[in-house]
């Protein structure tokens, strides 16, 4: 199945919860893409099979996500011994197709009252994983609207919310540390990537860091992103030269990503 009627059809059965759901993670970029901002690049987005939806454990979800889904042919897979279980809704090959899984914020130690890990919670019949450190993703999300113009099938234009491609790098220095190296360069070449899509609008991040993204980190770690942004593009080094590596459609050079971004986030996290 073509990906993008896989996400129409994903979109479709979500329609209802659109105001609480946000596209996060890789496909998250590829919707940047449909911005009327975004730069028109030449080469193919990082493929990812999985759609990561985030929404806030504060706020109730009313209805049904499970059944919408499984009525738009998505099948429920569960994994792993937590209560609830870890739960991808896939479409299409089991071990190769296109799936969707529904995360949101951890708080907290991670740990129950008992000692179980607080890893995942229930809502409108779906079952979300807790990730450190993803409620940045859920600040000033954008809006996107999907339709036949992006090549989706869908019987009528559809907005979306989608993180904030700002909030998107962001987050990737905040879980860096808690990464292997293969999906830190992976993470290198989403923030590369992101910077060439959005290049114009440097200043307009720099806003949205002093105005909406710091305010929400607190000085902590608002101190933590500005520190690993300047550390991790400081030179050329071996992360950034698997990054360079992973495009099969391009010539990157890890010098280019590593100055790239160096001079862009020198503007984006300025005071």
């Amino acid at each position: 199945m073509n990906d993008l009627d896989a996400l129409a059809k994903l979109v479709q059965a979500l329609s209802p919860w659109r105001a609480h759901l946000v596209f996060v993670g890789g496909w998250a970029h590829r919707v940047h893409r449909f911005d009327p901002r975004a730069n028109k690049l030449q080469y193919q987005p990082v493929f990812t099979r999985d759609t990561d939806l985030a929404f806030a454990n504060r706020a109730p979800i009313e209805g049904d996500i499970k059944g919408a889904l499984i009525a738009h042919g998505f099948k429920e897979q569960l994994t792993g011994k937590h209560k609830p279980p870890v739960t991808h809704y896939t479409l299409g090959e089991e071990n190769g197709g296109f799936y969707a899984e529904f995360l949101t914020p951890l708080m907290g130690s991670g740990v129950k009252r008992g000692g179980a890990q607080d890893a995942t919670m229930a809502m409108a019949g779906i079952s979300a994983q807790k990730i450190r450190h993803l409620d940045i993703l859920l600040v000033h999300p954008w809006t996107i609207t999907l339709g036949s113009l992006n090549g989706l099938p869908l019987p009528s234009a559809m907005d979306v919310q989608v993180a904030n491609p700002l909030c998107f790098m962001v987050q990737k220095f905040l879980i860096q540390k808690d990464r292997q190296p293969a999906k830190q360069a992976q993470d290198l070449l989403y923030i590369y990537d992101t910077i060439e899509l959005f290049g114009a609008l440097l200043q307009e991040f720099n806003e949205t860091w002093k105005a909406a993204i710091k305010p929400a980190l607190g000085d902590k770690l608002s101190k933590v992103v500005v520190d690993l942004s300047n550390s991790t593009f400081s030179s050329v080094n071996d992360v950034i030269r698997a990054a360079a590596r992973i495009p099969q459609d391009r010539k990157l050079s890890p010098e280019q990503l590593q100055m790239v971004c160096q001079l862009a986030f020198e503007q984006i996290l300025s005071p």
